[in-house]
Formats: C-alpha cells, sequence, structure tokens
C-alpha cells in the first residue's frame, strides 16, 4: 500500500521527465519539481489551507453546541434530528454540489472562499456532530450540575466545563473536517471557475493536464498537498484515537 506513495516521491526528486522512465532510486536528486510546484501551485496550497482551517472553524462553532444540546438536553424529536444528519451523510456530493452552484449563483458566492467553506463545512458538521454528541453522552450530568449549583450559567458552564473536558473529542472532529476539507475535489470543481480561488487537489487536476510531460512537478504539487495531512495525522494521532475509543465506549 505503501508503494505508490513511496513512487510519488521518488519521481518528485527525479529530473523533468516521464515517469515510466524513472529509475527505482532517486540517485541523480532534482528538486526542480518542488521549484516549479511552488511557483505555479503556491497559491492554491495557501487557498485550501485557508478553506480547510475555515471549515474547522465553522463546523465545530455550529457542531460542539449542537452536539451538547442533542446529549445533554432532553430536545423533543432529537432521534430524528439525529436520523436527519445520518441521512444527510448518505446525500451524493454532486447533488449538493449542483444545488449550491444555482444558489451561489444567485448570492455571488461563486468563486470565494467563504463559499467553498460554506460548502465543505456540510460534510464537516453532520460528521463533527455525531463525533462530539458520542462522547458528550459520557459526560456525568452531576459535573455541569456542580458548575450550575456554583453559579454558572449553561453557556459558561459549556464553556468553561464541556468544551475543556471535550479536548479529544473536538480534536478528531476538527482532524476530519480538514482532512474532508482539504482533499476535497467536487465543491472546488463546481463552485470556482477561476484561477483567483483554486484548491490546490483542482490545481493539480489542471495541472496534469498541462505538464503531462514532467511528472516530476505533479509529483511534487502531489507531495506538498500530503505534508499538511500527514504532519497533522502524526500530531493529533492520541488525540483521535483517544477521542473515537470514549465515544465507542459509551
Amino acid at each position: 500500500m505503501l508503494f505508490p506513495l513511496y513512487w510519488m516521491l521518488n519521481v518528485s526528486l527525479q529530473p523533468s521527465g516521464s515517469a515510466v522512465e524513472t529509475p527505482w532510486l532517486p540517485l541523480d536528486l532534482s528538486f526542480d519539481g518542488y521549484a516549479t510546484a511552488l511557483r505555479d501551485q503556491g497559491r492554491n496550497l495557501v487557498t485550501s489551507l485557508v478553506v480547510s482551517a475555515g471549515s474547522v472553524v465553522f463546523s465545530l462553532l455550529v457542531a460542539t453546541p449542537a452536539a451538547y444540546a442533542l446529549a445533554q438536553f432532553r430536545v423533543r424529536g432529537a432521534g430524528v434530528v439525529l436520523f436527519g444528519i445520518l441521512i444527510s451523510q448518505m446525500i451524493p456530493g454532486i447533488v449538493v454540489a449542483n444545488a449550491l452552484y444555482r444558489v451561489y449563483s444567485d448570492l455571488g458566492l461563486l468563486n470565494s472562499i467563504p463559499g467553498l467553506i460554506l460548502a465543505d463545512s456540510t460534510h464537516g458538521i453532520p460528521f463533527a456532530i455525531l463525533i462530539m454528541r458520542a462522547y458528550l453522552l459520557s459526560i456525568p450530568a452531576e459535573v455541569i450540575e456542580a458548575a450550575r449549583v456554583d453559579g454558572a450559567g449553561q453557556i459558561r458552564a459549556f464553556v468553561a466545563i464541556v468544551v475543556p473536558m471535550s479536548r479529544n473529542a473536538l480534536v478528531t472532529a476538527a482532524l476530519f473536517t480538514f482532512l474532508f476539507t482539504w482533499s476535497d475535489f467536487l465543491f472546488a470543481l463546481t463552485l470556482t471557475t477561476t484561477e483567483e480561488v483554486r484548491p490546490v487537489t483542482l490545481g493539480i487536476y489542471q495541472y496534469i493536464g498541462t505538464y503531462v510531460n514532467d511528472w516530476s512537478s505533479v509529483m511534487a504539487t502531489a507531495v506538498l498537498a500530503s505534508l499538511p495531512a500527514v504532519v497533522l495525522l502524526v500530531v493529533a494521532q492520541r488525540f483521535v484515537a483517544a477521542g473515537v475509543a470514549s465515544g465507542a465506549v459509551k
């Protein structure tokens, strides 16, 4: 399974040329592909980072209080809401993208970073609610009641007690939301039509058609696009394991 990743790195370190003629080992190292990738795709990488970070923040701001309400309050129709969230995960992305295109066209959100953030949050928010609710169900109600007895209101108890206790679940939801957004191609293809706002996934897609004879630049772009996800997975691994395990036990 790791061989394609090795081959991607190997080709990116080769002089410009066809990937078919690439030797098995990068003996003749060349970083020209990375220089070309940064020059041509640097702006797209920044766009992806901004959109992904914005989607994470927006998704958590919506999903965390929603999950808290569904977990700790006796909300009438909570089962229906959860069922609707599950159903929303099954809707094909192309259906959502086409519907958003019509709305975005009327609202002027096409080719905009806020538009992409809102679109990618349609994946992040439902998933984050499910992850957060599974964890918040494990928080004893007595802890929140103790804060209320000490004079904290619902909002203060949520911000000062529940959110810090939910760190592992928050990191887990944030990480997967980032990965959803970072790897998105469908929304980027449907909702952007100019070069001003172009995530790196769409940049790679169009890059292949332009530099089909220079695979070192293409693979260098792919390596650079993989680094943020790899770094986040390594850094947040223990938080993700704890967050998923706690929800599973509950």
